[in-house]
């Protein structure tokens, strides 16, 4: 896993956002050669964190990839719905990502054999404060160093204990 790790001593916020992970993980459409993987981005600029997008594998056209998804669907937000997100009608797409948090059911991908750009390259783009991951990236495919990717780049990486096997299971639906 080669990253930080933080282990929370009251983590049901975060399980909580893990679960609706899951659950968006559970919509793809299982396929033997790659992963069913969920994402849930949440604002933390307010008081109470707010769900900003959800994404999940192979939901947009294009072989795409939750975070990737998660991220792109809360880029298409028309800047008039934005201030949902924060305290002010002033931020951008990029200043309330900046503050964000990933909750993502399996560790970012930092290879594709598509050769579409890696998801942990799209939230280091993003410039996403932390990343919470349910498990880490087996090697079925390959080898996976997103989590340190994430945490050279500055972003707080958190392993989310408890979830594992399940985070592992509906991932691995199809194979």
């Amino acid at each position: 896993m080669g990253a930080s790790s933080l282990c929370m001593s009251s983590n049901d916020e975060h399980l909580q956002f893990l679960r609706i992970a899951l659950e968006e993980a559970e919509k793809c459409i299982p396929t033997p050669t790659a992963f069913c993987v969920g994402c849930v981005l949440v604002s933390r600029i307010g008081d109470d964190p707010i769900m900003m997008s959800t994404g999940f594998s192979r939901e947009l056209a294009g072989n795409t990839h939750a975070e990737a998804n998660a991220l792109a669907k809360f880029r298409s937000l028309p800047h008039n719905e934005l201030s949902k997100f924060s305290l002010t009608k002033s931020l951008s797409h990029a200043d309330i990502l900046a503050s964000a948090d990933v909750y993502t059911t399996m560790e970012p991908c930092s290879v594709r054999t598509s050769g579409l750009a890696p998801c942990a390259d799209a939230l280091i783009d993003a410039r996403v404060k932390r990343c919470f991951i349910g498990v880490g990236e087996p090697d079925d495919f390959v080898k996976c160093e997103g989590a340190e990717k994430l945490t050279n780049a500055g972003i707080e990486v958190v392993w989310i204990k408890g979830l594992e096997e399940e985070s592992l299971k509906v991932a691995r639906r199809g194979h």
